[in-house]
C-alpha cells in the first residue's frame, strides 16, 4: 500500500518508521529538518507532491488543533478512493469533516506515546479504532495494532471523547493539580517522588495538546465529581472520622481493583 504521513511528530515519526517495513511510505511536515531526521522514509518537499505520489492512504498526524486544516490543505492532491485517517487524543468536530470529505476514512487513537511508553516494546498498551470508520480501515489499523499486541477498544466518536474525559482529564487534571500545590522547600517522600516524574512528563508535552484534552467538552463533567470528591474528603478530615477513612479506603481499593 501507498502510505502519505502528514506530520512528523512523535507519532508521526514512529507510524512512518513502522509502516515502511512492508508499504511505500512518505511523510511530509512543513519542518523539512524533522521530517528528513526519519532517515529511511522518503521526505517530500511540498504537498503538493502527494499528487504524482497518489496515496491509498493519508495518515493526518499534525497537532490536534492542525488537523482538520491539514486535512483541508491535502484533499486537493487525493484521489477521491484514497483513504484517509488521524490519530487525534480527541476527535470533536473531525467527526463532521469526515461526512463532508467524501473520502472512505480511519479514525484511531493510539494510547500511548513518548512521553510515558517504551515505543518499541508495546505490548499490553491501548488503542481505540472508532467503529464509524470504514470497513478497509478498521481491518487496517487492526492488523496494525494486533500486530503490536495492543488491546484495542472499539467507541464510536462520541463514546470516545466520553471515555477520554475520564481516562485523559482526570489524571491531567489531577497532576495539573499537584504541580500547582508544589512547595520548593517540600522534603520529598517516595509518592511525593513519584507523583513529581509523572507531574514533569505531562507538562512536557505540548501546551495545545494538553488544552484540548481539558477542552473536551466532556471534560467539565468529570471535574466536578472531583470537586465532589475533594470536598467530602474534605469532611472527612475536618471531622477526624477513622471510620469513614477505613470505610473509604475500602471502598478506593475496590473501585482500582476492578479497573
Amino acid at each position: 500500500m501507498k502510505i502519505a504521513i502528514i506530520g512528523a511528530g512523535n507519532m508521526g515519526s514512529w507510524l512512518a518508521r513502522r509502516l515502511n517495513q512492508g508499504h511505500e511510505v512518505v511523510i511530509y511536515d512543513r519542518d523539512r529538518a524533522k521530517a528528513s531526521s526519519i532517515g529511511s522514509v522518503r521526505c517530500l518537499d511540498d504537498v503538493q507532491e502527494l499528487g504524482p505520489f497518489r496515496p491509498d492512504l493519508l495518515i493526518n498526524a499534525v497537532s490536534l488543533q492542525h488537523t482538520i486544516q491539514a486535512f483541508t490543505e491535502t484533499a486537493p492532491y487525493l484521489t477521491r478512493d484514497c483513504m484517509i485517517a488521524d490519530v487525534a487524543s480527541i476527535k470533536g468536530d473531525i467527526a463532521a469533516y469526515y461526512r463532508q470529505s467524501g473520502h472512505p476514512f480511519a479514525s484511531v487513537h493510539p494510547m500511548f506515546g513518548p512521553t510515558f511508553a517504551d515505543m518499541e516494546v508495546l505490548k499490553q498498551e491501548n488503542a481505540v479504532i472508532i467503529t464509524e470508520s470504514c470497513a478497509e480501515g478498521r481491518e487496517f489499523f487492526e492488523q496494525l495494532f494486533d500486530g503490536l499486541s495492543l488491546r484495542i477498544f472499539r467507541y464510536t466518536f462520541e463514546e470516545h471523547d466520553r471515555m477520554m474525559a475520564y481516562s485523559l482529564t482526570i489524571p491531567f487534571a489531577s497532576s495539573m493539580m499537584f504541580a500547582l500545590c508544589v512547595d520548593a522547600k517540600t522534603v520529598p517522600g517516595t509518592t511525593f517522588t513519584r507523583h513529581m516524574e509523572i507531574a514533569r512528563r505531562l507538562l512536557a508535552e505540548d501546551d495545545h495538546l494538553l488544552a484540548e484534552i481539558l477542552f473536551n467538552p466532556y471534560s467539565v463533567a468529570e471535574l466536578h465529581k472531583m470537586a465532589s470528591g475533594l470536598e467530602f474528603l474534605k469532611h472527612v478530615i475536618n471531622a477526624r472520622d477513622y471510620e469513614e477513612v477505613r470505610g473509604l479506603c475500602s471502598r478506593l481499593r475496590e473501585r482500582i481493583a476492578e479497573s
